[in-house]
């Protein structure tokens, strides 16, 4: 059984997210990042951490990655061109949604507060929304990679929550539909109750 580290409002989501999906048994400890018990795991304190045994994985991507390869689902089989287009994805998410939303948090709360410069968010907004509506035109299907949920949606969707968090402009109503969509998986919603 896995035990996924990290409270549901961080990038945890993502890990309990998908193990909902895949159907997997889990413990969950809701440990704040950079607390003692977040270092038990993980010595920098980041979260989420997975445990598969007695191995630790850290950062959510790699955990998603190992798991979908894993258990064979939620994505295409390594060594394909599906599956390069698929990381391809995910790697532009990483950059263009995940790093943005990043950065505008570390300015917000994150770093002390004497090192944060709040001024810079409305450029990161406006990046933000410029880069989800490249992401609406790229939809040709109910998922990002066509016709199944893979390892991009479960990031996007992430996200994409993550910005109407942190009060972005809203995304255009195609990308809207589909957040809400994802939302309504009953992985989302057993993951998100916890």
């Amino acid at each position: 059984m896995y035990t996924v580290i990290g409270p549901v409002k961080s990038r945890a989501m993502r890990v309990l997210w998908m193990l909902e999906e895949l159907g997997e048994a889990y413990n969950h400890i809701d440990a704040a990042p950079r607390s003692d018990a977040a270092r038990t795991y993980n010595p920098s304190g980041k979260v989420p951490a997975l445990l598969d045994g007695t191995e630790v994985l850290t950062d959510s991507m790699a955990i998603l990655t190992y798991l979908a390869d894993k258990h064979g689902k939620l994505t295409a089989p390594a060594g394909t061109i599906a599956r390069a287009r698929q990381d391809a994805m995910t790697f532009w998410l990483l950059d263009e949604f995940d790093a943005i939303l990043w950065a505008a948090a570390k300015h917000s709360f994150v770093l002390p507060q004497e090192q944060r410069m709040p001024a810079v968010k409305d450029s990161l907004k406006a990046e933000f929304s410029a880069s989800a509506d490249q992401l609406a035109a790229k939809l040709d299907g109910p998922f990002l990679m066509g016709d199944q949920l893979t390892v991009p949606d479960i990031l996007a969707c992430h996200c994409l929550n993550w910005a109407v968090g942190a009060g972005f402009p809203r995304v255009d109503d195609r990308l809207f539909a589909y957040g809400k969509n994802l939302r309504q998986r009953p992985a989302f919603q057993a993951a998100a109750a916890r």
